[in-house]
């Protein structure tokens, strides 16, 4: 069983900045893409932004420039540094990573975490 434990949400004023964390723990026997998402109250589930095993990141349109995703393949840890945050950044932020669980198989889960509240507002 894998979990995804994220933190660091919580309320800032436009123009702050929060870090948000995930740490992903249990039978793990290798982790390739994590990323984070949001949802906003009455939207859809939405990609922010994503980083391959090797590094290679995406980011949505909305926050490029703005945010910035890393990992920590030792920690079995991936970050997102958030600045100049906008009321339109409030949501709930959820970790995703595509974990494989089993020493014997190759196939790779797609693992959620419980998400953490973001909060702009002055």
């Amino acid at each position: 069983q894998v979990q995804l434990v994220e933190s660091g949400g919580g309320l800032v004023q436009p123009g702050g900045s929060l870090r948000l964390s995930c740490a992903a723990s249990g039978s793990i026997f290798g982790i390739n893409a994590m990323g984070w998402y949001r949802q906003a109250p009455g939207k859809q589930r939405e990609l922010v932004a994503s980083i391959a095993s090797g590094g290679s990141t995406n980011y949505a349109d909305a926050v490029k420039g703005r945010f910035t995703i890393s990992r920590d393949n030792a920690k079995n840890t991936v970050y997102l540094q958030m600045n100049s945050l906008k009321p339109e950044d409030t949501a709930v932020y959820y970790c995703n990573a595509d974990v494989r669980t089993s020493v014997v198989s190759f196939r790779y889960y797609a693992t959620w975490g419980q998400g953490t509240q973001v909060t702009v507002s002055s």
